[in-house]
């Protein structure tokens, strides 16, 4: 798993810069002008002892942490850049075509009911091996059968800006043996508005219904924060 990691200093930025452009630099290369040869030297070893860069035949590279560094980096300042997040979500019906829907347990949208979902992993091989994981990890589900139905993109605005973009890979199966408790139930799919529910789930829910064999749809929704609601 590659750790998430930041650069601050304005030597190493300097150093980061010159190897995100290049295989391998030579140490005079990597030095930014007037520069203290012992300062820089500090910097360059503190990148190389935290397995940013790496020392190869004819200087320096960046290691793998590093090259996953600079693959989300903002080019201009060096900082990690804020990126939608992509789900695997569960779309599960029972025989009697009610929907399950779990309580989230943290912000954002705290206590609101969703589809059961979670973040893809940077070393899950595919998003149908990453919507498995995560129906073992929540549902307890080993190998459940499911399908990919679609994919949604959900932009979440306040009054204040966005807060959050979601890609969503939606995975859709049916079951009747998954028992609810005090954070999961449920739900029948005309009574989803007479809940709290998480942005853009009652309109996942309605398009998973029409069965294609696959969908894309973008929703906009709004969230009240604290104070405006």
């Amino acid at each position: 798993m590659i750790e998430s990691v930041s650069i601050s200093h304005h030597i190493q930025k300097y150093i980061i810069d010159v190897l995100m452009y290049a295989q391998v630099a030579r140490f005079r290369d990597l030095r930014p002008p007037k520069t203290d040869t012992n300062l820089f030297t500090y910097h360059l070893n503190s990148l190389v002892k935290n397995g940013m860069v790496t020392k190869v035949e004819g200087g320096y590279a960046l290691s793998l942490t590093g090259l996953s560094y600079v693959d989300r980096v903002s080019t201009e300042n060096k900082t990690i850049r804020t990126q939608p997040k992509i789900i695997t979500m569960l779309l599960i019906q029972n025989s009697d075509g009610d929907i399950l829907l779990q309580r989230r347990s943290k912000q954002p949208y705290i206590n609101a009911w969703t589809l059961p979902y979670g973040k893809l992993h940077i070393d899950d091989p595919s998003v149908m091996v990453a919507a498995k994981r995560e129906a073992t990890e929540k549902l307890g589900l080993e190998n459940q059968e499911m399908r990919h139905a679609g994919d949604c993109y959900i932009r979440v605005k306040s009054h204040e800006g966005i807060l959050s973009t979601t890609l969503a890979h939606i995975f859709k199966f049916n079951r009747d043996d998954i028992e609810t408790s005090d954070d999961s139930m449920w739900a029948r799919p005309h009574k989803l508005r007479d809940y709290t529910l998480a942005p853009a789930v009652e309109e996942i829910v309605s398009r998973g219904f029409f069965n294609d064999p696959f969908f894309f749809e973008e929703f906009d929704a709004t969230w009240p924060l604290p104070g405006n609601r």
